[in-house]
Parts: structure tokens; sequence; C-alpha cells
């Protein structure tokens, strides 16, 4: 999918380095982390900031904000996402950005910025509003 309505959702046609990279991160993102996503499970509407990282956990926080210094370091001058504009990797990496506010985090400031902007998106906060009126409690995601 490469447009939703009159948006693009991957860099533009012409910039096929920007669209290959967006394209391995958002597959990454689809396919890899799994001590991220078992140690720090995805919980939108809760806090849990002194949840230890675990030896486990680190190199998948250290992929992950390597791999968004790289984007922004090459193609964010055009914007606060990943590749500027918001793409589709961004949509992948939201839910790595609620892991992270979830689990208060430490990031550097720039991995800090990012996460504002993927937190204040129109999406995001759409997102945030349904998870808050959500009723279902998952057990095992209570700490």
């Amino acid at each position: 999918m490469e447009r939703w309505g009159r948006r693009r959702l991957n860099p533009v046609a012409e910039d096929t380095a920007a669209r290959a990279l967006a394209r391995a991160v958002s597959a990454e993102m689809h396919s890899g982390f799994p001590a991220l996503r078992e140690h720090f499970p995805m919980n939108i509407r809760s806090s849990f900031p002194n949840r230890p990282i675990t030896p486990e956990v680190q190199p998948d926080i250290d992929r992950i904000t390597a791999i968004w210094h790289d984007c922004r370091t090459r193609f964010g001058a055009e914007g606060p996402y990943l590749f500027g504009q918001f793409t589709i990797a961004d949509a992948m990496y939201a839910p790595v950005v609620s892991r992270f506010r979830t689990y208060k985090i430490e990031v550097d400031a720039e991995v800090s910025a990012y996460c504002d902007a993927i937190w204040a998106s129109p999406a995001l906060q759409e997102w945030l509003a349904s998870a808050r009126n959500e009723p279902w409690v998952i057990e095992d995601s209570e700490f």
C-alpha cells in the first residue's frame, strides 16, 4: 500500500533508497524485537516506571533507537518523523513509543523528540482515546 487517500504512506517514489529503508525498518518491526514484546507488553492505559530492563531487552531497545537515529539523521530534515513526513514506518513503531512511555524507558533527546511527535499525532491520540474507553483488561499485562 503506497497511499491512503491523498496521503503518501511511504517516502516519495523518486527516493528509492528512502522507500527501501522504510520498508526494511517496517519489516524489522513486524518480525523482530521479541524480548521487548515479551518483557514489556503494550499497555497504553497504564504506567509501570520501575520495571527493570532485562539483559534480553536492552539489545532490542538499542537496535530500535539506532534505527530511529539513522532514519532521522538521513531523512528527518523534512519533519519530525523517521522519514520527515509520517509514513508506514512511523505507524509500525507507534507501539514501541507506547511501550517506552508505559515503562518510562530512558532515551536521549533526539529519540524523545521523535516519541513526542508520534505521541502527539492525531492518529495516536485517537487510538489513546479509544483505549481509555475500552472496558477489557488483560490481567497478564497489569504488573
